[in-house]
């Protein structure tokens, strides 16, 4: 009489990863190393390619199979801030809300944001002027990105009506100016001073003030 076998039971293992999962995971590594050296003090213009691999815990040949260069890994670093900043502060624009509280609420995004993402936003303050032309172009052209959506979503939604796309467009390209500049401030705050951080926030929220202010007087030569 034969006497059947059951299959032992197979141990819980991980499903095997992927040869793309595993090259994104790769390119995520390299990144965060530029990071944490950034977050060490380290300027990103001074970062050297086998640094970076290092601090990674990769060989320096993986580095080629995900970026050019290091301006290419810079780019990757300025696309991380700016792409999900713009769908928030587009979140924060949206149709129905009063002026004062959108830009309040703007501020408040804004704020959160480069509290969550201090070393990419330390990044960005420190190539914005100076180190390398590829990125310092690429953060002008983030710049303008937003600047150019919030001209676009300011028009829908019937702000500042009587002014050119030229001039609407300079306008929100202060906004952005004044955004990124505050970007330090908010990074440099002491932990556990609410009054400080209060009085910040209704600073920023009155500069802003002022530039739609001046914007309503602004007439067209």
């Amino acid at each position: 009489m034969a006497v059947s076998r059951s299959t032992p039971p197979r141990p819980d293992t991980d499903p095997p990863v992927s040869r793309m999962e595993q090259k994104e995971r790769t390119r995520l590594r390299l990144v965060e190393a530029a990071l944490s050296l950034i977050g060490q003090g380290r300027p990103f213009s001074a970062l050297g390619l086998r640094e970076v691999t290092r601090e990674a815990g990769v060989v320096p040949a993986a580095f080629y199979r995900h970026f050019r260069d290091l301006d290419e890994l810079g780019l990757a670093l300025v696309e991380m801030g700016g792409v999900t900043l713009r769908r928030l502060l587009r979140e924060a624009r949206r149709d129905g809300i009063p002026p004062t509280d959108m830009l309040r609420g703007s501020v408040l995004i804004y704020k959160r944001f480069v509290e969550d993402r201090p070393l990419v936003f330390r990044f960005i303050a420190g190539e914005r002027g100076g180190g390398s032309r590829v990125i310092r172009e690429a953060i002008r052209t983030e710049e303008s990105h937003f600047a150019s959506e919030m001209a676009q979503d300011l028009r829908t939604i019937g702000t500042l009506p009587d002014l050119s796309s030229a001039s609407l467009q300079m306008i929100c390209g202060l906004v952005v100016t004044t955004m990124l500049n505050a970007a330090s401030d908010i990074l440099d705050l002491p932990a556990g001073q609410p009054k400080r951080e209060q009085e910040l926030v209704a600073n920023f929220v009155r500069q802003l003030r002022v530039i739609f202010l001046g914007a309503a007087r602004w007439r067209e030569r």
